[in-house]
């Protein structure tokens, strides 16, 4: 239920009676060539902002293409620069995040060209929410301080205010508390002194959160009440809910859970006011944590059940509704093209009866012209068909290989023929984890694109190496890398393949090392674990879904990464038991090691015999 607010450029036109005659307005202006270049060129502007961007940001970016066009032809550098601000939002709506990063490039040349330094700070700030999304800490931080110092060069209070709250949130990110504690302060002097309610109520939030997280639990409520106060006042419906779900939570793990239960009731009674599925959700969680707490089993029950309902909804609904447009697509095309196959057969079959009863000889030889050109038609006709469906089969082919470079095959299938996939439960499965060693102080010494280059090589050789001993692979999560063995489909050999496989990953990276020694270059060293247990598994995500697993077996895997050694492959005690009488590995006893937040577990190092 955490809420952690980056103000950013890119704020959502409010929904006004008049809309539609405003965007035809806008339009007509854009139209009207007596009008002056810029006037037209800010017209066009507020219509693709306002008219498509957020709704249709595909068709906004086709749209800003003529706006481009336009500025070239009358060479007007600030116009361009804007025009490709509305490209790199329609892309950046659409998770298209390095084309969007490419596009607020051009504009921030374009601007620094012209000294507007207005458009430079907006510029670097949409940077730096591109790198800030992609866990880009050290370059999005960059790119907002960059920003704030020209939004101070210029005396602009309200982009100052919005930098330090992004500068704070970087620093949130990184648990640098005391460093985003001084810029949310900041930021919430400087709106406080402007009169900016809305602007006051996010530092406020966040500097709740620095507390809560710090377990200071009566001045978070204090800064969550003053935030919720402001969010009232102004009828920031979200912002309500959002604070009401934090103090809520703040209640439970007080022990206070009547209270919790009063803040929680009302965000979801708003939630479902306005459709905020994740804040219901979160608000439902709430009610659930509260009434088991009191030990109202039944109550409890209830609203853990919506709660998984709604965490269902968000998960689905958007992979749904993807691979639906994909079918629907591809289905289009495939109907038309029957169509035109249908559209041909009518044809010959009617000029078949025309030649047939026509029997005069002039007519049989205008009509012998015509078939012969008709014929000509025919085989273009027919090349066009032939072409189109060798295209259709290559983009089939094509969309295949996508989905199941992203899902199992199992779990593809089921997508396509339902439009869903329902999370399983495994009894047995084994979760491999790896972790590089050093990485962070390698990532700090060596350029990025061999950083990248490098983890790539190590990644490329692992999927192979999970696929030639049938174990599935989850997720790499930066330097880390995840598996399973036993699903989706269960196997008997699954528990011997992961360890297999864990084998052979550490010999891959045994033999870099060397090879990096040789060549003087810098090498990743790598600690690997496994443990076997139970699991569940489904797809997660609304935009880049996935398929992920969850459980106390993941968790335990994890530990077994961290608690080995570089080089060697650590497996806990219970699939050991599992494997301790395969002939094909020899193990090694550490003993009882403590691991954090479940105390001292059992733990062995295997070697293939």
């Amino acid at each position: 239920m955490q809420k952690i607010t980056l103000l950013i450029l890119l704020v959502l036109s409010s929904i006004c009676l008049n809309a539609q005659t405003n965007l035809d307005s806008l339009y007509t202006t854009w139209q009207d060539q007596t009008k002056v270049d810029s006037i037209r060129a800010d017209a066009y502007f507020d219509y693709i902002w306002d008219g498509f961007l957020f709704k249709k940001p595909d068709s906004a970016f086709i749209l800003a293409k003529e706006l481009v066009a336009f500025a070239k032809e009358k060479q007007s550098p600030g116009i361009e620069a804007y025009a490709y601000h509305l490209k790199a939002v329609s892309l950046y709506l659409r998770s298209n995040y390095p084309r969007a990063l490419n596009y607020y490039q051009k504009s921030l040349k374009i601007q620094e060209e012209s000294g507007d330094k207005d458009g430079i700070a907006s510029s670097l700030n949409n940077i730096a929410l591109i790198y800030d999304t992609q866990s880009n800490y050290p370059k999005a931080l960059d790119y907002y301080e960059r920003s704030l110092k020209i939004h101070e060069e210029v005396g602009d209070k309200d982009g100052i205010a919005d930098a330090l709250n992004n500068i704070g949130g970087i620093y949130f990110l990184q648990e640098n508390y005391p460093k985003a504690m001084d810029y949310y302060e900041r930021c919430l002097k400087i709106h406080e002194e402007i009169g900016d309610k809305k602007g006051t109520s996010s530092p406020l939030h966040n500097i709740g959160t620095i507390y809560r997280d710090q377990g200071n639990y009566p001045k978070a409520l204090n800064y969550y009440g003053r935030s919720l106060k402001i969010d009232e006042e102004i009828e920031d419906k979200f912002g309500v809910a959002s604070s009401l779900n934090n103090i809520g939570e703040l209640y439970i793990k007080q022990g206070k859970y009547n209270e919790a239960i009063t803040e929680c009731q009302r965000s979801l009674n708003l939630t479902k006011e306005i459709g905020a599925i994740d804040l219901q959700r979160d608000a439902c969680s709430c009610l659930y944590e509260a009434y088991k707490g009191l030990g109202k089993g039944n109550q409890a029950l209830a609203y853990h059940e919506q709660m998984l309902v709604l965490n269902d909804s968000l998960q689905s609904d958007e992979t749904a509704k993807k691979l639906q447009q994909m079918e629907f697509s591809k289905q289009v095309l495939a109907d038309s093209l029957v169509q035109v196959e249908k559209n041909l057969e009518v044809e010959r079959t009617h000029q078949t009866e025309v030649r047939k009863k026509d029997k005069n000889k002039n007519i049989a030889i205008g009509a012998g012209i015509f078939f012969l050109l008709l014929a000509g038609g025919f085989y273009v006709r027919y090349r066009y068909v032939k072409k189109s469906k060798a295209i259709i089969e290559k983009e089939k082919e094509r969309s295949e290989n996508l989905l199941l470079n992203i899902l199992p095959a199992e779990i593809a299938e089921e997508l396509k023929a339902k439009g869903s996939a329902d999370a399983r439960d495994f009894d047995m499965a084994s979760i491999l984890f790896t972790d590089f060693k050093g990485f962070t102080e390698a990532s700090e010494k060596l350029p990025a694109k061999e950083l990248v280059e490098e983890i790539n090589v190590c990644f490329m050789a692992f999927d192979h190496i999970c696929e030639t001993h049938n174990i599935e692979k989850i997720k790499t999560i930066g330097d880390a890398y995840m598996a399973a063995g036993g699903l989706p489909v269960p196997s008997e050999d699954s528990i011997k393949n992961t360890v297999l496989a864990g084998l052979e990953m550490q010999a891959f990276i045994s033999n870099r090392i060397k090879e990096k020694d040789i060549l003087n270059e810098m090498s990743f060293k790598m600690r690997l674990g496994i443990h076997t247990g139970p699991v569940v598994a489904g797809i997660v995500g609304v935009k880049k879904f996935q398929y992920d697993i969850w459980g106390d077996t993941v968790n335990t895997a994890s530990r077994m990464e961290s608690g080995g050694e570089i080089g060697k492959v650590n497996i806990s005690g219970g699939t050991y038991a599992l494997l301790k009488d395969d002939p094909e590995f020899t193990f090694e006893s550490r003993g009882k090691i403590e691991v954090k937040g479940k105390g001292e577990m059992e733990m062995y190092f295997v070697k293939a015999n």
